[in-house]
């Protein structure tokens, strides 16, 4: 287990209390990756893992929790997609197995959702793309608050994580907030703590752990990848709406491009409607990061992955990683002489 300083551990005291854990670094939930081995190992490390439940059904999320529990003694958390169908099952499913720390993603969470999880007891985190929704979430009941930049990997939003920081941590002060989105390195950690953020979240820097079940060629793909490779996807047509998706460029993406070019056209001619030609380019990518990551199709497949990628450079153990995080962040903390 890594060694803290007393420097360091002022600055993340906040996100270490309300994790329950030694180092205020989140696993980011990326679907396909984060799972029982890779929570884990991140917990283990004294970070503090997070299981992505995606389009898991609620049978296959308890097995996977008791799963994790298995493997670890350490606090995790569960990462929840509000869109989720079954959103309301998923969230007995958690409570039910005793998850400390929900995380609500995707979209704003229905008020009967967060109302169920404050009344178990469980702490409750949101996602907020701006400081005023930040604001109504806590009213709402969330403990905490997390800012995702769209330097970050799979869907991503508009604004950049060093411009949310400057909106969201100096408004947003009565809850912890943690940054997540392009963060490689401890240096940058350090940097959003003195900023005043509680803690952070990293997805794309785990990917290429030794604990990660990821196919070896998605991991290759990772870290043969710089920054410039990670591209967000392009919408060609206003009238059909894509939320963007930033994954390394490959066939795959390319073939996206002609998927919408074709539908576009099959509508103006009359041949789809509007909403058959939406589904159609909502469609082309289900099953595509599971082919990247589980089965090693990276050519066609989704490889969905964060800026921060390019210094992905080998795969390492996951207590690994947290060390050198956490002494670039002791580095970087001598070296402004605290």
């Amino acid at each position: 287990m890594v060694t803290v300083s007393p420097s360091l551990q002022r600055l993340w005291q906040r996100g270490c209390d309300f994790l329950g854990t030694k180092l205020a670094i989140m696993g980011g939930a990326m679907t396909w990756v984060s799972e029982r081995h890779l929570v884990a190992a991140i917990s283990n490390g004294g970070g503090f893992g997070i299981i992505a439940c995606g389009a898991m059904p609620p049978d296959i999320l308890q097995k996977e929790i008791q799963g994790t529990k298995a493997l670890t003694d350490k606090p995790f958390g569960v990462n929840l997609i509000t869109m989720h169908p079954q959103l309301d099952m998923l969230i007995d499913i958690c409570l039910a197995e005793k998850v400390g720390h929900i995380i609500l993603a995707g979209g704003l969470p229905p008020a009967p959702a967060i109302k169920k999880v404050k009344d178990s007891g469980a702490k409750l985190m949101c996602f907020t793309p701006t400081a005023a929704l930040g604001k109504k979430l806590v009213r709402m009941g969330a403990d905490a608050i997390i800012i995702e930049g769209m330097e970050a990997g799979g869907h991503i939003g508009p604004v950049s994580t060093s411009v949310l920081a400057q909106e969201v941590l100096p408004e947003i002060r009565d809850v912890p907030v943690f940054v997540a989105g392009g963060i490689g390195r401890g240096e940058a950690i350090v940097s959003y703590l003195e900023m005043g953020a509680s803690g952070v979240q990293l997805g794309t820097r785990f990917v290429c752990a030794t604990e990660c079940i990821a196919h070896p060629k998605f991991k290759q793909a990772f870290i043969r990848a710089a920054a410039r490779d990670a591209m967000p996807s392009i919408q060609l047509d206003a009238r059909f709406p894509v939320i963007p998706v930033r994954a390394i460029v490959n066939e795959g993406g390319k073939r996206f491009m002609e998927k919408q070019r074709d539908v576009i056209g099959r509508f103006d001619k009359g041949e789809l409607t509007k909403e058959q030609a939406q589904l159609e380019i909502e469609h082309f990518w289900a099953g595509a990061l599971r082919r990247a990551v589980v089965e090693g199709d990276v050519e066609t497949g989704s490889v969905m992955a964060g800026q921060s990628v390019g210094m992905v450079t080998k795969e390492q153990p996951t207590a690994e990683i947290l060390a050198e995080l956490v002494q670039q962040a002791e580095n970087a903390l001598q070296q402004r002489g605290n």
